[in-house]
């Protein structure tokens, strides 16, 4: 019996819930993550798991052995990158999520300089704006920018987002410029249809007032790009992160819409879930891309 790939095997199961999920992610067949969990029980002379038809449940049992299993693991996985690090090259897969948006305008632009640096790191990036289970679907790692109510996930935050309220010149000059809150309910609204509420912005004053108007959104989208280039053509106002309209705003194609109003800062984290070694890979680009936008990010500069 190979006790480490059996331990490897029942971690896995424990954490996907399903024989035939883990097979899917080790890549392996069904039978073979069977016979594993068998060979382990009969080994331990007790049962690890509750089955039914269609989920696994770890026992009391399970769950104590699975916690060993994990420490033992992790430790070996520390003592084999401890060696490796002595030939000083970053290597391997990384899987990671990103947002759409932020992904492919800020994201994606690290990662290219962080290979120029690891050229034997391969990535596999889903850009997405849906939250993966990071376990579940065999992810190293995925940013996200949320409040991050999860308590089973670690984070560390990368970088400050803002947004602001924002139409064109053009739309302002023909439909006039908002110039208190309630004014907005009398604007065209150009929404991110992924938001809590599509029919409401709540919004921040300077002094530090929350304020909730009702909005006409004339268009909703999912694709910060798209919306960035329909309030830009005119058609309407938008309540977007920095991050997406700050060439715009730079360069004359869009205008403030009652400044100093925003929505309480939120953050881009790094995430990663707690009961997974951290990899060698996985610190090294979390410090890359916390250097990299260190302070007031470069779109908010």
């Amino acid at each position: 019996m190979d006790k480490l790939t059996n331990m490897e095997t029942f971690v896995r199961v424990v954490e996907i819930g399903s024989i035939s999920g883990a097979a899917d992610r080790m890549n392996i067949a069904k039978s073979a993550v069977s016979r594993r969990l068998k060979e382990l029980e009969e080994f331990l002379s007790v049962q690890l798991f509750h089955r039914t038809t269609r989920t696994m449940h770890a026992t009391e049992t399970g769950i104590e052995y699975y916690k060993h299993c994990l420490r033992i693991l992790e430790d070996l996985r520390e003592a084999e990158e401890a060696t490796s690090q002595a030939h000083c090259v970053l290597q391997g897969p990384l899987k990671v999520a990103v947002p759409s948006t932020f992904g492919v305008l800020h994201i994606g632009p690290a990662i290219n300089d962080f290979l120029a640096e690891h050229p034997q790191i391969e990535f596999e990036l889903d850009f997405n704006d849906r939250q993966v289970d990071l376990i579940q679907e065999g992810y190293d790692m995925a940013i996200r920018i949320a409040d991050l109510p999860d308590s089973t996930l670690l984070a560390r935050k990368i970088a400050t987002v803002r947004h602001v309220l924002c139409a064109s010149p053009d739309y302002l000059e023909e439909n006039g410029t908002p110039e208190r809150v309630a004014d907005l309910s009398n604007h065209n609204a150009v929404v991110y249809s992924l938001s809590r509420d599509i029919t409401h912005w709540r919004l921040v004053s300077p002094e530090g007032k929350q304020a909730k108007v009702k909005i006409n959104p004339v268009l909703k989208a999912s694709s910060g790009e798209f919306l960035l280039s329909a309030v830009e053509k005119g058609l309407g106002i938008a309540y977007l992160p920095t991050f997406v309209v700050h060439n715009g705003l730079r360069e004359g194609r869009l205008s403030k819409v009652l400044p100093g109003y925003g929505a309480g800062e939120l953050n881009a984290y790094a995430i990663y879930p707690q009961t997974r070694h951290l990899s060698r890979r996985v610190r090294t680009f979390i410090d890359f891309l916390a250097a990299r936008f260190e302070g007031k990010p470069y779109w908010d500069q």
